[in-house]
């Protein structure tokens, strides 16, 4: 391997740097400057707000349900595709990177296609039996499941790949079950794996957009998440409320971020 000269190394950060400040920094510190332009008022007052509020307490159940349910079939998927062999394994593990592909108005049009209660593919049927999806939080936790699917299974499975199976092979001819292999087993060694899948998909499902929209109705006080009020407020020219529950948003994204930097073991780096 060939090592850069040290001009070159510092052109390569500067570029970097400045690549990064221009896509995120410089627009982040806008919105925030924009957020406290007039002080904390602002953000207080949207605070205040039992629209806001509610959308906030939305989008927590939302993004919350959608964790828990990607992280359960995450987990099991990456087991799967790595440790065994069966047939439609690669067009299974294609599948997984679906969402990253298509639009997310996309994922909701489809799913309003299929889940509407009025000519849906199986919505009536669904709805007969007293079980509505679509314009609900059911198929809003199941728009935000499909966008951020794959974030937790692209984490794991690496891992899985590194550490092998042989520990779990050992553990299994000392007499250990399944049950007991994974718990004491796989799950110690995947463990940040998960905590970065997790934050990942927490982030992304506070931050959908599209095909919640589409799913949800956009109803307020009903079906309304918080980057659908920032949306509503923007075009309603309440752009200060705008400002704030974006910030709230990133402020989300962040604290997860640095809550994994700071828990995360020195060995783990």
């Amino acid at each position: 391997m060939v090592e850069a000269s040290t001009p070159v190394r510092w052109l390569l950060r500067v570029v970097a740097v400045g690549w990064v400040g221009l896509l995120v920094a410089w627009p982040v510190g806008m919105l925030v400057q924009r957020t406290f332009a007039g002080g904390p008022g602002t953000l207080l007052d949207a605070l205040g707000d039992e629209r806001i509020q509610y959308a906030l307490r939305l989008t927590a159940m939302v993004a919350g349900w959608a964790v828990v349910i990607n992280l359960v079939f995450g987990v099991t998927i990456a087991l799967l595709l790595v440790r065994y062999e069966f047939p439609g394994k690669r067009v299974l593990s294609a599948l997984i990177d679906v969402p990253l592909s298509v639009s997310p108005v996309v994922v909701g049009l489809a799913l309003l296609l299929t889940y509407n209660g009025r000519d849906g593919l199986v919505g009536p049927t669904l709805e007969a039996a007293g079980l509505r999806l679509v314009f609900d939080l059911p198929a809003m936790v199941m728009a935000t499941c499909f966008v951020a699917l794959p974030l937790v299974i692209r984490e794991v499975v690496p891992v899985l790949h590194e550490i092998g199976d042989d520990q779990e092979q050992a553990a299994r001819s000392l007499g250990a079950n399944a049950r007991q292999t994974f718990w004491r087993i796989t799950l110690p060694s995947i463990r940040w794996a998960l905590v970065y899948g997790v934050v990942l998909s927490l982030a992304r499902s506070v931050g959908e957009f599209g095909a919640v929209k589409i799913v949800s109705g956009n109803i307020t006080g009903r079906t309304q998440t918080a980057t659908l009020v920032v949306e509503q407020q923007y075009n309603n020219f309440a752009q200060d409320t705008a400002y704030a529950v974006s910030f709230l948003l990133i402020l989300v994204s962040v604290a997860c971020l640095v809550a994994v930097a700071l828990l995360r073991p020195a060995r783990a780096h």
